[in-house]
């Protein structure tokens, strides 16, 4: 079992009317700068300790591929003081487009990313404009080309379904265009309606329309079909990827794997317990410029319960030998009542030492996740 470790760079050009992660948008350069200077004292005094090689490296947020190439390079000279990673380590960047020009992706090359995570979300050009992604779809193919001519071989799209107002057409025309891609790896996400976000004003208010949650099922249905008739295997819930090309970071929080998080709001796992960080940037830079510790809360985890409905997330299923191995107790006995329940209404399959979601399964899967936590 290696470990991840994962950096949260929160800035982003404009805020997405949907957002309800952490993060702020970019102002000035020294803002930017002292966020820099704040996570390299984290990384190299904070945190979980571990001897293991960590295998995988992902920046996320907000919009890492806004930093500079001397900034990604100090953050790494900080990461490679503390970890020894591990032989040809999987090192995703999240790029969104019109973020990004050719110089800028060889330098991340040059630093060592070898995983692109594109945030296109649709083609539509009035949807853009409803998500305030602040592109249009000019960039994302301007974009995606320079990803390649920089030397990017696997490239991850992400695309968002369920948009007030989308329609069945207009979900299979993104389809198409990604598809036309040739990425290796496409990620998809449900719309959620998330309280305080503009986007949750705007449908309070009758300016958009309520997302269809049929509509929506409808469109994950179409998108299994069309990718897997494109070659791609659907090894998680929302993820697909070309074979050889599965998410090795995120696969770690479906397996309940120890993940090394810096950075604000970011939430490490050392396999026992969790800990997240301040959410709030300001605070959190404030904190470690005074030498204080940015973690804000530690709880114990609930492995088992966690390993089982994460890992129902795999479409692989959960190998319950595994799970009796890991934790010396039979899932079969634990959940038989609610296994056999789903079972009958086709959500579940089982065998002797396996249990996964049927495709129908995976559209209720929040049922069954709740019953399993």
């Amino acid at each position: 079992m290696q470990p991840g470790v994962y950096i949260h760079i929160p800035f982003c050009k404009s805020r997405c009317s949907y957002c309800d992660f952490a993060t702020d948008v970019y102002k000035t350069v020294e803002g930017v700068e002292r966020y820099v200077d704040a996570l390299t004292v984290e990384i190299g005094r904070f945190g979980f300790q571990s001897d293991l090689q960590p295998d995988s490296l992902y920046f996320g947020g907000g919009t890492p591929s806004l930093l500079t190439e001397s900034q990604l390079e100090r953050i790494l000279v900080g990461l490679h003081g503390r970890f020894h990673f591990a032989d040809g380590f999987e090192f995703t960047l999240e790029m969104n487009p019109a973020t990004v020009d050719l110089d800028k992706l060889r330098a991340f090359r040059s630093l060592g990313v070898n995983r692109a995570s594109f945030g296109v979300q649709t083609f539509n050009e009035e949807a853009l404009r409803l998500l305030a992604r602040g592109h249009d779809v000019k960039d994302v193919f301007r974009t995606y080309d320079l990803l390649v001519k920089a030397g990017f071989e696997n490239i991850s799209l992400d695309l968002i379904a369920g948009l007030p107002g989308q329609t069945l057409e207009d979900w299979e025309k993104n389809l198409t265009e990604a598809l036309a891609f040739e990425s290796q790896h496409i990620s998809l996400y449900l719309l959620e309606v998330h309280e305080g976000t503009p986007l949750a004003e705007q449908i309070r208010s009758k300016r958009r329309p309520e997302p269809d949650e049929d509509l929506a099922a409808k469109m994950y249905e179409m998108m299994v079909e069309r990718l897997e008739g494109a070659g791609f295997v659907q090894y998680e819930i929302s993820n697909f990827a070309k074979p050889g090309f599965e998410s090795r970071h995120n696969s770690k929080y479906w397996t309940c794997d120890p993940v090394h998080a810096y950075g604000v709001s970011a939430h490490s796992f050392d396999g026992k317990y969790r800990r997240a960080n301040e959410r709030d940037t300001n605070r959190y830079v404030q904190l470690l410029e005074s030498g204080t510790t940015p973690i804000v809360s530690e709880e114990e985890v609930d492995v088992a319960a966690e390993y089982a409905f994460l890992g129902l997330r795999m479409m692989k299923g959960i190998d319950v030998g595994e799970y009796r191995k890991r934790f010396g107790r039979d899932l079969y006995r634990e959940h038989e009542e609610n296994i056999g329940r789903f079972v009958g209404l086709g959500l579940l399959e089982c065998t002797d030492e396996l249990i996964r979601l049927t495709k129908k399964g995976a559209l209720y899967s929040n049922e069954v996740f709740e019953a399993f936590v």
